[in-house]
């Protein structure tokens, strides 16, 4: 099911099973996983991106070898906030990934604005080559979108039991 609220996606979710983040690009999907705590995303790998079909049984390969609960779809929002056609794209790869035959995970969607401006700094501030930040931009992104809905997740949680 796609939920537009954390609140409802955390209610969905399987107990001790991992999330996914994924950073959706035109070219690329960045890849990051979580923990089964809901504690820290772990960048993971950078898919180049083909047709939809292709893209979802690999991205599907993931999802079950890591025994994944969850997804956190990176929202593009403009810096205004409102939804343009990338949001669209988003939300359309959402749609299709949920009639995908096997597909029977819980979706969210988290505001990316900034992420890659994040992802891009604590790689120069890591002294990445040019080169190396290239190849691991898309997926440290997708960790920063993850950690972000997992941060929330906690505070939502710990609201719920107190």
């Amino acid at each position: 099911m796609i939920h537009d609220d954390l609140e409802s996606f955390a209610a969905a979710l399987p107990p001790l099973q991992s999330l996914a983040g994924l950073d959706l690009g035109t070219a690329t999907i960045g890849v990051a996983v979580s923990d089964t705590f809901l504690s820290i995303a772990t960048p993971l790998e950078t898919i180049k991106r083909k047709t939809f079909t292709r893209d979802a049984a690999r991205l599907m390969a993931i999802l079950t070898k890591r025994r994944i609960g969850g997804l956190v779809l990176g929202l593009p929002r403009n810096m205004d906030g409102t939804e343009g056609p990338r949001c669209q794209s988003t939300r359309a790869f959402a749609r299709n990934l949920h009639r995908a035959e096997g597909f029977d995970l819980p979706i969210t969607f988290w505001d990316e604005r900034l992420s890659t401006v994040a992802a891009e700094r604590a790689l120069l501030e890591a002294d990445t080559s040019r080169k190396r930040r290239a190849e691991v931009i898309d997926h440290v992104a997708a960790g920063y979108i993850l950690q972000g809905a997992l941060d929330r997740l906690r505070v939502i949680r710990t609201a719920s039991e107190g």
